[in-house]
């Protein structure tokens, strides 16, 4: 497994991949893998001859008073786990080289970033979109892997790189649960035993939704008071956002329609935590 933080030299393995016509495929990470990163690099693995990970806290997707600092930094088990699945090469940039003096362009996902998660995390979606699109240009996938619990994340990667004519295949594989049913999240390691417990309310409000849709319920307005009901018997849980949205314009929807997405943000003591469900997949 190569393991490099050079620009240049990352350029020269995507080089040499190309010119050996091997499909590359391309899972990026802020590191602190668990089995949902691992799912994805599993899949990469199956569909592609070379498989990049990148380990890359990426500075401008924090706001001022997020958690920058404390965010868990394990490199050196990330690249054990990596070695171990078989990876081709892990990426691991310098902020300083990413974002050299004078940095100033980035990608605006508008119309999209001010939803959901942007709303309480201004500029948040412009920070991913402009390191994904780096590391896109940087590494060249053919197809780029990422989870669904990070659903709005995967609304706006798709939509830039469909707008910007990217040549990358964009993966959305589903979200991977603990025995607990808690979607996995780096940031879950911020949670006490008795916090984990709680944060079960989130999985269990989408479930609500979700059965109430198969039931028949089609009022949105309806299924996000249940779903407010449960979230707020956890006296631990403090609502962010609970919203019914189109999949693909993040708008809120007055009544479920096919492929409509209940999605959530909830703080679970001091750790906010985002969830997802699709509601009529059939």
């Amino acid at each position: 497994m190569q393991i490099t933080s050079s620009l240049d030299e990352i350029r020269s393995i995507v080089k040499a991949a190309k010119k050996n016509d091997l499909l590359i495929g391309f899972v990026p990470t802020m590191g602190a893998l668990h089995e949902g990163h691992l799912s994805l690099i599993r899949q990469a693995m199956e569909e592609n001859d070379t498989v990049v990970v990148s380990i890359f806290i990426n500075p401008i997707q924090f706001g001022k008073n997020e958690d920058f600092a404390q965010y868990p930094r394990t490199f050196d088990t990330d690249c054990k786990l990596l070695s171990k699945e078989g990876v081709n090469v892990v990426f691991n940039p310098k902020a300083s080289e990413m974002y050299p003096g004078g940095f100033c362009t980035t990608v605006v996902p508008e119309h999209l970033e001010d939803k959901l998660c942007g709303k309480s995390r201004p500029g948040h979606f412009r920070g991913v979109a402009t390191v994904v699109l780096k590391l896109f240009n940087l590494i060249q996938p053919d197809n780029a892997y990422f989870g669904q619990k990070d659903f709005q994340q995967t609304v706006v990667i798709s939509r830039m790189a469909a707008d910007l004519n990217l040549d990358v295949s964009i993966k959305v594989l589903p979200t991977v649960r603990d025995k607990e049913e808690l979607a996995l999240s780096s940031r879950n390691a911020y949670l006490s035993n008795t916090e984990k417990k709680d944060a079960r309310c989130l999985y269990q409000a989408l479930i609500k939704a979700k059965d109430m849709v198969n039931a028949g319920e089609k009022n949105a307005g309806e299924i996000k008071l249940e779903m407010e009901k449960v979230i707020n018997n956890c006296k631990s849980a403090r609502i962010d956002y609970i919203s019914i949205v189109n999949p693909e314009t993040l708008e809120a929807v007055p009544a479920v329609q096919h492929g409509d997405v209940a999605a959530m943000s909830v703080i679970i003591g001091k750790t906010r935590l985002i969830d997802n469900i699709i509601l009529t997949e059939n």
